[in-house]
């Protein structure tokens, strides 16, 4: 019997980390309505002028302060990298840690899931 208990939990902790690592992703549908704190300073469709915010379709991947039509904060034009999800999961947690003058006044998303989540829908509306 105790052998038995041993593979069992083994499974179980090998299903856990599977299972969890299949959904590190995110759920677009819940990103979607995370999105609606989003969309009112920023839009998510190729080509859309800039709002409050710049437009984010295509962030990940695109040089930062780079959005046409928009007018970043001089802390985000000192600034000199590719918007990684890393990177943009660093910002949106609190966004004036990384950048202590931004223009953008969300207090950030707290949770990871959340994050996860956001992340996922707005990769999901590239085309």
């Amino acid at each position: 019997m105790k052998p038995l208990k041993i593979t069992l939990y083994a499974v179980t902790i090998f299903l856990m980390i599977n299972l969890t690592s299949a959904h590190a992703d995110g759920d677009v549908k819940k990103g979607k309505r995370i999105f609606k704190k989003c969309k009112v300073c920023h839009s998510l469709k190729k080509d859309a002028k800039a709002k409050i915010g710049p437009n984010l379709y295509g962030i990940i991947g695109r040089k930062i302060a780079t959005s046409a039509g928009f007018k970043y904060s001089k802390a985000m034009l000192a600034t000199d990298f590719i918007w990684t999800e890393e990177q943009l999961k660093i910002f949106i947690t609190k966004p004036k840690k990384m950048f202590k003058r931004t223009k953008m006044i969300f207090p950030g998303l707290k949770k990871k899931k959340d994050r996860d989540n956001l992340i996922a829908y707005m990769k999901s509306t590239i085309k």
